[in-house]
């Protein structure tokens, strides 16, 4: 692989701008170095002390000499080009260069006016990073430009894309360590070109950075041939250009001669896009570079008689023994003064004015780019009212429907208001999970070839499809930090496979929801369907509900969790959701056919209350009841109101209070969660001393965990999934799980006091009944008639 094969001249730079690039780099680099290790004595005035040294030293040194590079070298080209461009770190824990970077051209100053071009600035600076009451390590919310923090590795190109889609004046440089590169999410972001339209879609620039050394071993693709690692790139269909070397110069104008190649050639690709717009699409080959530099570039080549520059050593901290060695010591100052400070900042501590001219200005620059603040450029959606598209409903658990159906009618028009904004993400699943109406007014996005036999691909579509979950929450992720809308549909049981993803984006919004200068961003929506109780047919391997236990671990300013029992109430909440900001919202609805309890108005109310009691379902007549039969999630829900037809029936004198709750968060104590219900409210509902039983979507040690300070919770009987299922029937799955009607009026009888004996007849022909639907299942593959075709009694 090499730079003289792609065909573009070079255009070399002048000894000018080789000269001040260089200087540039050079200042970032002092100041990354400053970072690591000073406390004081920011420009060197003095020989340097162990007071002046960070007690702890933090911070990754080697990967920063060739993000800065990188960072001075793309400043170019936008102030050259006019480019609108942002800057995503794969290396985020590159972060003290970040940070360098973006306080050099002036924003981190502007945001930040205590660390201004002074002295006492760069003090500040340096002071903050990594210490106690200041800064992340990383390339976190804090650090202006940044959509990606990068402390856990592999998500950074399927960011860089998710910004691009629906951004066509937006270029996204995305750098990739190339430790980073062997990771499964980032393996599977190179084939994100296949879905990127270079007509209505921005530019993404992948610059894979190799620099050898993760934190203790070499990295694959430094080890694997260049003709190996060439085939692979273009087979995932870039044209990869290699500049690689250790000395300066060399790779200055080698890296800058790339990049306007690179550049160049994007702007071919889109000129021929828009020429072929309404012509058969063909796949380009999009440019990459390979950057190859000798990890923590610059610095010491050699500690205590080890080789370190080049090496796995340079990862970290080149020099870990600073305040106790003075050998250490004069190292770290040798080092720092090999940039030559007095030429990069002046008698103030400013940088110099030959630096502050090189990167470009205002909102150009690429920490100012307000792509990378999306909030500053969100816009609401134009949302269709959804009681227009509720269901029609006669009598409460009378008519069937099918909720996420009648969802996706509202979605179809949902895309078709907006159509620079919104987009659909999901696993191959958009259809399975009965959303197919979005096809009626788009299709797939899809780069690559289409058959005849396929269906609904195209290049304009606004549909992302991958069979990669990791794809699916990175695009997303970047396409909602950029100041758009969308959400993500899946099969329950396998969101767990962004359960890492997930908990990185809700630190970012919890971060950045502390950071006065960042704008909300649009919430990211989970729709969760083909739930745990509804893959009977798929078996055990499908059946897990632990999202839910996984989402509630993060903190109450930054999650949501809505369990709409029919369409109705799933129409309303997914209003609600898309209109919100800086949330992860989760929501779990079923697919299946299924009876609808709720009109649209009784829909509104119940979801803004987020709980209630149903009063067409209770037998208390509004006074205190005997007991009170809770749940939470469409298949509980319909099991319980079964078992309160059965206690209707069977025990007429018993009280029984029907509570259905929507946001999960509600049953938290207002002190934990803005949702949260007061103790005298949540009394009112549940009451303080009655037996509580309660039918819940997910795992039962869930809800005790949020309510186990109420004053009844002792009084508390939790049904949900305990890890049982089979390819089965679907009332032998509840059965499974003990979460069947009969089972919950079995504990009706066994909990409410002095009913044990008066209705032993009717336990006994609970149990039997159970015993009877499993072996009707068993001799006819199908659930009893009485189970299947139950009907709440109008």
């Amino acid at each position: 692989m090499d730079s003289a094969k792609t065909e573009r001249p070079a255009h070399p730079l002048s000894d000018e701008e080789l000269a001040r690039l260089d200087a540039y780099w050079r200042a970032a680099n002092y100041l990354t170095v400053g970072q690591i290790y000073l406390l004081d004595n920011p420009l060197l005035r003095e020989p340097l002390r162990p007071e002046h040294v960070k007690p702890r030293l933090l911070g990754h040194w080697g990967t920063s000499p060739g993000l800065s590079l990188i960072y001075a070298h793309l400043n170019r080209c936008v102030k050259a080009r006019g480019l609108d461009m942002i800057y995503v770190c794969g290396p985020g824990h590159g972060g003290p260069a970040m940070v360098a970077n973006t306080w050099l051209e002036g924003t981190y100053p502007e945001l930040h006016p205590s660390v201004d071009h002074s002295e006492e600035g760069m003090r500040r600076l340096f002071r903050q990073f990594s210490f106690p009451g200041g800064i992340p390590s990383h390339v976190a919310a804090e650090v202006p430009g940044s959509i990606h923090e990068g402390g856990e590795l592999g998500y950074s190109l399927a960011h860089a894309y998710g910004a691009a889609f629906d951004n066509p004046g937006l270029t996204v440089a995305c750098v990739v360590g190339d430790g980073e590169a062997e990771s499964g999410p980032l393996a599977g972001s190179w084939f994100s070109n296949v879905f990127l339209n270079p007509v209505s879609d921005g530019t993404v620039l992948p610059i894979l950075h190799l620099n050898g050394y993760k934190i203790a071993n070499q990295t694959v693709f430094a080890r694997i041939s260049d003709e190996d690692r060439e085939h692979f790139f273009r087979g995932a269909g870039y044209d990869p250009v290699l500049v690689e070397g250790d000395d300066p110069a060399e790779v200055h104008r080698a890296l800058a001669a790339a990049l306007d190649r690179c550049f160049d050639r994007i702007a071919e690709i889109r000129a021929d896009a828009r020429g072929r717009a309404n012509g058969a699409p063909v796949r380009p080959r999009w440019p990459m570079v390979v950057l190859r530099t000798p990890k923590g570039w610059t610095g010491p080549s050699e500690v205590d008689g080890v080789p370190v520059e080049g090496t796995w050593r340079a990862h970290q901290v080149p020099l870990a023994e600073v305040r106790t060695s003075a050998e250490h010591l004069a190292l770290l100052e040798e080092w720092m003064r090999s940039y030559r400070p007095e030429e990069l900042f002046d008698a103030t501590g400013a940088p110099v004015p030959e630096l502050l001219g090189l990167p470009p200005e205002g909102e150009a620059r690429m920490s100012a780019n307000p792509h990378a603040n999306g909030g500053l450029l969100l816009r609401d959606l134009v949302l269709p009212d959804y009681r227009d598209y509720g269901v029609e409903v006669e009598g409460h658990g009378a008519t069937v429907a099918e909720a996420t159906r009648t969802l996706g009618a509202w979605l179809r028009d949902v895309m078709d208001a907006n159509p620079d904004r919104f987009r659909l993400f999901g696993p191959d699943e958009v259809a399975s999970n009965r959303l197919g109406a979005v096809f009626e007014t788009t299709d797939r996005q899809w780069e690559a070839a289409i058959l005849p036999t396929d269906e609904h691909q195209a290049p304009h579509g606004r549909v992302m499809e991958v069979l990669s979950e990791h794809l699916c929450e990175g695009w997303l992720e970047g396409y909602l930090l950029t100041g758009r809308h969308g959400v993500f549909t899946s099969y329950e049981a396998f969101i767990h496979i962004v359960d890492s993803m997930f908990n990185q984006h809700a630190k970012w919004l919890d971060a950045a929801r502390r950071i006065p200068w960042r704008r909300p961003v649009a919430s990211l929506n989970y729709l969760l369907s083909s739930h745990v109780w509804r893959q009977d047919h798929n078996g055990f391997s499908h059946q897990d509900p632990g999202f839910l236990d996984h989402v509630m671990t993060k903190k109450a300013d930054v999650v949501r969790v809505y369990l709409p029992p029919d369409a109705n109430t799933l129409l309303s909440t997914m209003d609600h959701c898309l209109r919100s900001r800086q949330y992860v919202n989760v929501v779990v609805a079923g697919k299946q056919p299924a009876l609808q309890y709720t009109s649209m108005e009784e829909a509104v109310r119940h979801c803004e209350r987020g709980l209630g009691i149903w009063e067409w379902a209770s037998t208390d007549g509004g006074r205190e009841p005997d007991v009170v039969l809770a749940c939470a999630g469409d298949v509980p829900t319909l099991e319980v109101l079964a078992a309160a037809d059965l206690l209707r029936r069977e025990l007429p004198d018993l009280r029984v209070r029907v509570v259905n709750v929507v946001d999960l968060m509600r049953l938290q104590p207002d002190s934990e969660h803005p949702h949260g219900l007061s103790d005298r409210e949540f009394d009112t509902v549940f009451t303080a001393d009655r037996p509580v039983l309660f039918a819940f979507h997910g795992y039962p040690t869930l809800i005790h965990r949020l309510t186990y300070r109420r004053a009844n919770h002792a009084n508390l009987h939790v049904r949900g999934y305990k890890e049982e299922g089979t390819t089965t029937t679907p009332f032998d799955m509840v059965m499974l799980n003990d979460l069947d009607r009969y089972r919950l009026v079995i504990d009706v009888i066994d909990r409410v006091p002095g009913l044990g004996a008066n209705a032993a007849g009717l336990r006994q022909r609970m149990v039997d009944t159970r015993h009877a639907a499993r072996e009707h299942t068993r001799a006819h593959g199908e659930d009893l008639p009485e189970v299947s075709d139950w009907s709440w009694p109008g």
